[in-house]
């Protein structure tokens, strides 16, 4: 008999197997995969190729004859349209720039932005000289600055120019070659650079040469000349060449670069006469153009008809 324990246990259930596919299923399964793998291959080559004969057809589409979108005549149109439009563009400015040429001179600017009263500069080109006579490496720059400003003065070139009344314009507004009047550098005598090369650097009295600007047509009125003092308290002893400092209006009027391309303008040497006691002491030099229109008292510019320079002489 058996016990109560057996009686009590149920059987148990065994595990049901799955069931096992045949094999020819699974190579049904196979091959759909590949021809699923195949379709999508099929559609990417497809959209590969219609993208490549896009691009061919974008550049060249032999059913339409098309290049670029355009037919042959299209492109011809608006070829023959932008050639018009930007060659009328070409002729209306080259017919404004023709018609304002005819304006204007070309000898005289049209529209000055230069003031009416000219400027004065000086060379040596500072406005600080200041040197030990002692030493020609101190003032050498300075001296080669007025050798070179006056190599258009020297005698030679100067004498092939014309001899001008003194005191009068050489007034030349019908002659279309201007003619040029002699400035000869011997006439600045001690500041010449001929009878000493140092211009009295060497010797501690040094040569400024004063010059105005040119402005074309400028006729000063009166009789010019170069005024130089001294900010102190004695009187500077100083000596001008040409005498009294003197700017003869025969130089004047000036008619411009193409139609005056001698020209000359004359110019002022002064001699500062330094002392030893004026030596290692800054001198401050104002000079101005006296006797005359031109303005030289404009506060708003300090170079017009006047100039300021300070000279420091070393021992």
């Amino acid at each position: 008999m058996s016990s109560p324990q057996e009686l009590n246990q149920e059987p148990k259930e065994e595990p049901k197997e799955e069931p096992k596919k045949e094999p020819k299923e699974e190579v049904k399964d196979e091959v759909k995969e590949e021809k699923k793998e195949e379709k999508k291959e099929e559609k990417k080559k497809e959209k590969t190729e219609e993208k490549n004969e896009s691009w061919k057809d974008f550049f060249y589409n032999p059913r339409t004859g098309e290049f670029m979108g355009r037919t042959a005549s299209s492109w011809g149109l608006i070829l023959l349209f932008y050639l018009i439009f930007y060659g009328f563009l070409a002729g209306m400015f080259t017919l404004t720039m023709w018609v304002m040429l005819q304006t204007l001179d070309e000898n005289v600017p049209r529209y000055q932005d230069r003031v009416a009263n000219p400027g004065l500069v000086i060379r040596p080109h500072a406005a600080e000289i200041s040197f030990n006579h002692s030493d020609l490496t101190n003032y050498n720059q300075y001296i080669k600055q007025l050798h070179d400003l006056l190599q258009n003065y020297n005698d030679s070139l100067q004498e092939q120019n014309d001899l001008c009344l003194v005191g009068e314009y050489t007034e030349q507004d019908d002659e279309p070659i201007k003619k040029v009047c002699q400035f000869k550098r011997s006439m600045l005598r001690q500041c010449s650079g001929l009878p000493d090369t140092s211009f009295g650097y060497a010797e501690g009295k040094p040569c400024i040469i004063i010059k105005m600007n040119r402005i074309i047509g400028l006729k000063p009125r009166g009789d010019p000349y170069i005024n130089c003092t001294a900010k102190r308290d004695t009187p500077l002893q100083m000596q001008y060449f040409p005498s009294e400092g003197r700017l003869d209006k025969m130089f004047f009027p000036y008619y411009g670069k193409k139609a005056h391309p001698d020209y000359v303008q004359p110019v002022v040497a002064v001699q500062l006469l330094l002392t030893k006691e004026d030596y290692n002491i800054e001198q401050t030099i104002e000079c101005k153009v006296e006797g005359t229109d031109l303005r030289n008292n404009d506060d708003r510019d300090r170079f017009m008809g006047r100039v300021t320079f300070r000279v420091k002489v070393l021992e």
